[in-house]
């Protein structure tokens, strides 16, 4: 169940309503003048989540989103019998349903390429690049789950669905500046360990038999990236969270970066090589996972409004009068 909350200006409100109209919408009340900026009226309903895109998508379509405000909150807990009747004619399953609205604006916010992100970016790659001098899967493990990129990828995805372009290119600047900056951070400091004498060139490219995939990509490389995404994605579009750390464990992007950086650093040819195309098979196969996830997830939806729509048209339909 998803609740809306709806500044309207007065002139919209009685569309706002119409749009509302619907058999998935098991609550709705106006306060009359509540809204102050814009002067307008609040709007509250409660529509099952199922069907929550044609109802968002109505409202779009009046304009709301430029006047007023549109607020979509997932409800956790709810108990009303005309809840339930809401969800139980709406097709499908609540925990599968794709509320675009939420997953476009989540692609947006964490493909954003701000101060914590970058933060973020560096600190993981730099735990990757001691991982990698201490031979330790443990700080592996560490710096995959501290990378914040995953969002940015599935970003990709997104935008090549629903066509946001200007999507598309802050999630393509976000992924080559933080991958650059936390590249170039890694190596400043390797090159100062160098100087200590706290990292050696057989630290990098030595025997290290727990830390060895990270520069020796192969098609399970790919494999596990494609499979690792789609569960991502599914797990933010969908009501289950579940999988992402998962995802962050099983795909070797920050820590190829972290072994970029010790080449780099150390003049190690083999090794920037072989971590740039890791980098490189997984980055791409989480974006192609995620496009592919996410289209068929469209167009599975898309379905499925269809097939609501001719329910509803039947449900509104009069039914004839009983013969005498």
């Amino acid at each position: 169940m998803l609740h809306l909350r709806i500044t309207a200006p007065t002139h919209l409100t009685d569309d706002v309503l119409a749009a509302l109209d619907d058999p998935a919408v098991s609550s709705l009340s106006t306060i009359r003048g509540a809204a102050v900026r814009p002067r307008g009226d609040l709007v509250l309903a409660d529509v099952a989540r199922e069907a929550a895109n044609d109802v968002i998508d109505r409202l779009r379509d009046l304009g709301v989103h430029h006047e007023g405000s549109l607020h979509v909150e997932p409800v956790r807990a709810w108990l009303s019998q005309t809840g339930f009747d809401a969800e139980r004619r709406s097709p499908g399953s609540s925990a599968d349903a794709v509320v675009w609205a939420d997953v476009t604006q989540r692609s947006y916010e964490e493909s954003e390429l701000n101060w914590t992100y970058v933060s973020f970016m560096v600190l993981a790659t730099l735990i990757a690049g001691v991982a990698i001098v201490l031979d330790s899967q443990i700080l592996v493990i560490g710096a995959m789950v501290l990378g914040p990129e995953f969002g940015a990828v599935a970003a990709l995805g997104v935008a090549l669905v629903r066509r946001r372009y200007s999507l598309l290119a802050i999630a393509v600047r976000t992924l080559l500046a933080g991958f650059a900056v936390a590249i170039a951070a890694t190596t400043a400091a390797a090159l100062v360990g160098r100087a200590l004498g706290w990292v050696t060139l057989a630290d990098v490219t030595g025997h290290r038999p727990d830390t060895a995939f990270i520069y020796t990509p192969d098609k399970w490389s790919f494999i596990v990236a494609v499979i690792a995404a789609a569960a991502g994605v599914l797990s933010l579009t969908s009501a289950r969270v579940g999988g992402l750390s998962g995802v962050f464990i099983s795909v070797t992007t920050v820590p190829a970066a972290g072994n970029v950086a010790l080449g780099l650093a150390f003049g190690a040819g083999d090794e920037i090589w072989g971590s740039s195309l890791q980098l490189l098979l997984n980055l791409s196969g989480m974006a192609l996972a995620g496009w592919i996830t996410l289209a068929t997830q469209q167009v599975v939806w898309s379905r499925v409004s269809a097939h609501r729509a001719r329910l509803v048209e039947r449900l509104r339909r009069p039914r004839p009068s009983p013969r005498s």
